[in-house]
């Protein structure tokens, strides 16, 4: 399982501020290594993110995001104690998803 995502939300007048940073190697599957060999594709490819258990982002992602990708968006309607979870699939079908509460 990939290392757990840094996630910080913070709440002012009704809206919260998310920050995400998540640790992936997100190879666009066309460096090759030392020997000469293509390296795989190995990429997140969805990512979903929810305040207290309800959708408010989805994004579909390809292979020309960076490593360990940064993420920040905006909810209105949040407040402090508010539950906000993200959760990444990446093409390969590895998972994760943590949770952070709104300060």
């Amino acid at each position: 399982m990939a290392d757990p995502m840094k996630i910080r939300a913070s709440a002012k007048d009704g809206v919260v501020d998310v920050r995400v940073l998540m640790a992936h190697e997100m190879e666009t599957g066309q460096r090759k290594d030392a020997s000469g060999n293509v390296v795989p594709a190995w990429f997140i490819s969805d990512v979903t993110a929810s305040l207290n258990g309800k959708e408010v982002l989805k994004a579909h992602w390809g292979p020309a995001i960076s490593k360990n990708p940064y993420l920040q968006f905006k909810i209105n309607g949040g407040k402090a104690g508010d539950k906000v979870t993200v959760s990444w699939v990446d093409n390969k079908g590895d998972k994760r998803t943590d949770e952070t509460t709104v300060s």
